[in-house]
């Protein structure tokens, strides 16, 4: 009887454990985007991919919309034509505002910059290349272009310099081709996508070298951000992106060539440290740029611009001076690195899975699992030895 007074009381002594089936928390209601109408409606495209709501909140819950996310109290956003957007401040790895940064946009040439962060460590500048008819066969003549020629000897620093100040889609070739190795250009195209998976930019897919429209061809202005800051990480991008000129020296059978920093901020906007201009019919206008003010350096992205009323470069720069004036600690979002992967498997694995109303064993105390263990034996006697008398007397009648 004393045995079974203690039992009791252990089973008094277990708290209740009630599971409360998991509610999601009400979205928040989406804000519009202050938007431009242009003069001349873009052409129909085909809709983007859905983003996974995974995906959506990475870099911080705030930035799962389509619509407006900036901090509380910031000053009014600038209406652009631009359908997403970000502004970043890259020293502090925060995200400072944005429109629908993780929705899907073609990325049109600032797709060169993934190119550039990619095969820039890979490539030695001085390596002199010959060009290939197969790195100009499928390039218009319209596009833009370096100027390279079939059979023509072109150093690799030469390349990245026509890439970055004329766009060139040639150059783009070359360099995915000479950085593919042995798989040649689409092994180059793959080293980009192998990076992009690197830097957590999880939305950018590259099906070309150049962010000439190619089938499933992807980005988001919130990857454009992780991409720049780690381009502009590095010395030699930071060199040839705030060139303004150039003079590539010609040799037999290659011409010499007079480069020119077109479409940039560099000599317009105050502070500039570089930028990169794109545009397709799918992509509209696209542009990634990077400014120093008062210690600060701000990266802006925007995809889907159009080319009036204020064009990519003018919405960058509004995009830009609102940044700017914001507090210095403002924030909405952060920007994710690689190592936050390493981060992101130990708080999983401190907090344990609780999807599903789970019982996270690891936070139970010794004196309550006594207590359970105690009523488990109970339970035991309870149930198992009323069992046994039943059936010796079934027994004992069977006989």
């Amino acid at each position: 009887m004393t045995i079974f007074r203690v039992m009791l009381g252990a089973i008094l002594a277990v708290p209740t454990v009630v599971v409360v089936p998991a509610v999601p928390a009400a979205a928040a209601p989406q804000v519009s985007c202050p938007a431009v109408k242009p003069p001349v409606p873009p052409p129909t495209a085909p809709p983007p991919p859905a983003v996974d709501a995974v995906q959506a909140t990475v870099g911080g819950a705030a930035l799962a919309t389509a619509g407006l996310a900036v901090p509380a109290g910031a000053p009014a956003v600038p209406a652009v034509t631009a359908t997403s957007w970000l502004v970043a401040d890259l020293d502090r790895g925060v995200v400072l505002g944005g429109c629908g940064p993780h929705e899907y946009r073609a990325p049109a040439s600032v797709q060169k910059l993934l190119l550039a962060e990619t095969l820039m460590p890979r490539l030695d500048p001085a390596q002199v290349v010959e060009v290939s008819r197969d790195d100009l066969r499928d390039l218009d003549p319209a596009s833009s272009l370096m100027g390279l020629v079939d059979g023509g000897r072109y150093s690799i620093e030469s390349l990245w310099l026509g890439l970055l100040l004329k766009s060139g889609n040639d150059a783009a070739n070359v360099l995915a081709r000479v950085g593919g190795g042995n798989a040649g250009r689409p092994g180059g195209v793959q080293a980009m996508n192998d990076e992009a998976h690197r830097l957590r930019a999880n939305q950018t897919h590259a099906a070309t070298p150049s962010g000439l429209d190619g089938a499933g061809q992807y980005t988001s202005a919130y990857d454009l951000a992780l991409i720049a800051r780690a381009a502009f990480a590095r010395e030699d991008f930071r060199r040839y992106i705030a060139t303004r000129t150039a003079q590539i020296p010609g040799e037999p059978g290659t011409p010499a060539l007079a480069l020119t920093h077109d479409l940039t901020l560099l000599d317009s906007y105050p502070g500039t440290l570089g930028g990169k201009t794109g545009f397709t019919d799918l992509a509209r206008q696209t542009y990634v740029g990077v400014a120093e003010r008062d210690g600060r350096r701000l990266a802006v992205t925007l995809l889907g611009a159009e080319t009036a009323p204020l064009g990519s470069l003018g919405e960058a720069s509004a995009l830009l001076n609102w940044g700017y004036g914001l507090a210095p600690d403002a924030s909405v979002g952060r920007l994710v690195t690689p190592d936050d992967k390493k981060d992101d498997h130990a708080v999983a694995a401190a907090h344990g899975d609780r999807r599903g109303g789970a019982v996270n064993w690891s936070t139970w105390s010794l004196p309550t699992g006594l207590a359970l263990g105690a009523a488990v034996v109970l339970a035991v006697f309870v149930l198992v030895i009323p069992w046994r008398r039943v059936t010796a007397r079934r027994r004992s009648r069977d006989r």
